[in-house]
């Protein structure tokens, strides 16, 4: 307890409005957000509030509030919010008098940008690579390398995993884990915690990797080999789950001796986010495309694909968008990715990745509704679950319980607490049940013991609250009539 923002100030859920007015501008805001816009907004529900300033880690509300934000764009401020790298990358653009909107034409801009990404690519991959720039979302880069890959294989069907997170557009949605298209198959993706098979561990893994060759190699599994597989090197929105090296090596033999083109997501895993600066450079698996996003815009809309140059058969046109020469994302993008190479921020999130982590998991120790602390750098999770001893818990190994049913009202309640210490966190998993902290690679130690203090207040509280409302109320005596 006790710590301070990086003014020297602790926000705390009594810390007051900077007036009345500044109160009333901000609920209006709010109340006006709530009527003119769609029924499918999502953070704003969760978190009400009205940022008007930010820098770094913190975000200044309308109403005077001040946050630590480990939302982060859903994993996009990679340097935090208006790093200055990033804002004079942007200024330099506007000052110097180039055009802003360029289609796909050739600039300077551009060309300083795909030398900086080819420059942190595993060399092995680089080497050979070739780039589409796409529309301004992750999910335009899925669909470009889905459409890719199938023009490049002549094949149609793709491999995916139960948990999956690649978008909200048609295809994207396909290879995502809620949907049912017939076009896509869905393969078990290891887990420690719940293991689909019950097992966890190295012998789940082997498991999942097993049922994917049988579905590959069994002529009447009803898979026919597919135009490719698509994988997150680590869950996020399927609630944090970073899959195990060997598997995704064995993902890597099981794709290339069937010539099945490899597409590795790294839309919120890259840019050093996992403690390496591609999530896939943990397994030393190359991928035949990588999908990126998020943090390569440098904080604005930027999405690619990049693809081994065999792949690169399709006709001019065939993927396009009028907003694919993004200059000032590319000019922000490329401070950005320069920014963490030079200074080591990928190791940097290994570091305190694994320091949080250790300091999380003295939570599950403490308290039964904690059920799991999981993640890999600064992406990490912590799922919270039904403490009630009477739940039926999931099958686990042999001859041991497995965990308890995920708890989303708690995980919710998690949230709200944090929120009202001045802590943004997001929630995932299959039951939005998962906790999930993405705080920017540059966050101090001083901020990092901030979040963990505020994090731990807010679960010591939900977890007293849960206690307090299981207790059985005290039976009083009747009286005989």
């Amino acid at each position: 307890m006790g710590h301070t923002d990086t003014e020297g100030r602790r926000p705390g859920p009594e810390e007051p409005p900077a007036s009345s007015g500044a109160r009333s501008a901000y609920e209006s805001i709010l109340r006006r957000q709530s009527m003119r816009e769609s029924a499918a907004r999502t953070y704003a529900r969760a978190l009400p509030i009205v940022p008007v300033r930010a820098r770094g880690l913190t975000i200044e509300g309308a109403d005077g509030r001040r946050y630590l934000d480990c939302l982060s764009g859903a994993g996009t401020l990679a340097l935090g919010h208006n790093h200055p790298v990033v804002l004079e990358a942007i200024r330099k653009v506007l000052d110097s008098g180039a055009p802003l909107h360029v289609l796909d034409l050739a600039t300077p801009v551009k060309d300083a940008f795909t030398t900086e990404l080819f420059r942190t690519l595993p060399p092995a991959f680089a080497d050979r690579a070739r780039v589409q720039f796409c529309g301004p979302a992750g999910t335009d880069a899925v669909e470009a390398a889905l459409k890719l890959v199938r023009i490049a294989t002549g094949r149609d069907g793709i491999l995916a995993f139960t948990g999956a997170y690649h978008g909200m557009t048609a295809g994207a949605l396909e290879a995502s884990g809620g949907a049912t298209d017939v076009r896509v198959t869905r393969l078990p993706y290891p887990q420690d915690y719940r293991c689909p098979f019950g097992v966890g561990g190295e012998p789940g893994a082997e498991l999942a990797a097993r049922w994917t060759e049988s579905l590959l190699d069994d002529t009447k599994s009803g898979v026919p080999l597919p135009a490719g597989m698509i994988l997150e090197p680590v869950q996020g929105e399927g609630g944090v789950n970073p899959a195990p090296d060997t598997w995704m090596r064995r993902m890597r033999t099981i794709t290339a001796t069937r010539s099945i083109p490899l597409i590795a997501d790294e839309v919120q895993t890259g840019v050093g986010r996992t403690g390496r600066f591609w999530a896939v450079e943990h397994s030393g698996v190359v991928p035949d495309v990588m999908v990126l996003s998020k943090a390569i815009g440098g904080s604005l809309p930027l999405a690619v694909v990049v693809y081994r140059d065999d792949l690169d058969v399709w006709e001019p046109g065939a993927h396009a968008g009028t907003f694919r020469g993004n200059q000032l994302a590319m000019a922000a993008g490329a401070a950005t990715l320069s920014h963490v190479r030079e200074n080591g921020l990928a190791e940097r999130a290994a570091v305190l990745g694994t320091r949080m982590l250790s300091q999380l998991r003295s939570l599950a120790a403490a308290f039964p509704c904690v059920g799991d602390v999981r993640g890999r750098g600064l992406m990490i999770g912590v799922e919270l679950v039904d403490p009630d001893p009477d739940a039926a818990p999931e099958p686990g190994p042999p001859g041991t319980p497995g965990p308890h049913p995920a708890s989303p009202t708690l995980a919710a309640a998690v949230q709200r607490e944090c929120l009202r210490r001045g802590l943004i966190v997001e929630l995932g998993g299959r039951h939005a049940g998962v906790v999930r902290l993405l705080p920017p690679l540059t966050i101090s130690d001083e901020q990092t013991d901030a979040v963990l203090d505020r994090f731990a207040d807010a679960v010591t509280t939900v977890a007293r609250n849960a206690a307090r409302a299981a207790r059985p109320l005290a039976s009083t005596p009747q009286e005989l009539p």
